[in-house]
């Protein structure tokens, strides 16, 4: 059971300010929340399988395999500047 000194406790560990009727609506709140917890807990889920994902997952990336290749000529024919078979770029540092 939360009351009304621990949300005074968390909200000050937060920096927070709360009115007197947001410490009072968040108390009520947070014990709603913990008597859900609680009836979640007595239901019985031996048979149900744990569930990583709401959805199924697959992979939608296609399969990695080699394909034809542009030669060195195609790949330096638009290249601003080349240095025998590099491309030639501005010297950074």
């Amino acid at each position: 059971m939360i009351t009304k000194a621990d949300v005074e406790h968390v909200a000050l560990l937060g920096r927070l300010y709360l009115s007197e009727e947001e410490k009072e609506r968040y108390t009520d709140q947070l014990n709603a929340i913990l008597e859900y917890a609680q009836m979640l807990q007595k239901l019985d889920t031996e048979n149900v399988p744990p569930t990583a994902h709401a959805l199924p997952m697959q992979n939608v990336f296609r399969e990695d395999c080699a394909g034809d290749c542009l030669t060195n000529e195609e790949v330096l024919s638009n290249a601003p500047e080349r240095e025998e078979e590099y491309f030639k770029v501005p010297k950074i540092i």
